[in-house]
């Protein structure tokens, strides 16, 4: 079995929502990374030296590849990525080995046969 991982950038009060979608999906499980920044082409907005930005969560999802497109979809979907300026982004990597997921690929085995 082959995996990807997805990471995703989104708003703290996206994550929820973002992570449920994507168990919908076929993802099995995710790490989660609080009180992230970034810059896009915008910088943000400042009051007096303080951030107006809210707060960034990094989502970890390493995804069996023939669930990967999906999940990265609705990702962009549910986190409105593509309909507004510096809602988020996500990405997908190939990972070349993992170890420590036995569990989750005998939970996957019968998802990924039926979508191939």
């Amino acid at each position: 079995m082959h995996f990807k991982l997805i990471i995703a950038f989104v708003d703290s009060n996206q994550t929820e929502s973002i992570l449920e979608a994507s168990r919908l999906k076929g993802a099995t499980g995710s790490t989660v990374i609080s009180q992230a920044r970034g810059e896009g082409l915008e910088h943000h907005k400042s009051f007096l030296g303080l951030n107006l930005e809210s707060p960034k969560d990094v989502l970890l999802l390493l995804v069996e590849q023939h669930l990967a497109r999906d999940i990265l979809e609705e990702i962009s979907k549910v986190g409105s990525f593509e309909d507004q300026n510096q809602e988020g982004i996500a990405f997908q990597i190939d990972v070349e080995d993992a170890i420590g997921i036995k569990h989750q690929i005998e939970a996957l085995e019968n998802t990924v046969e039926e979508k191939l």
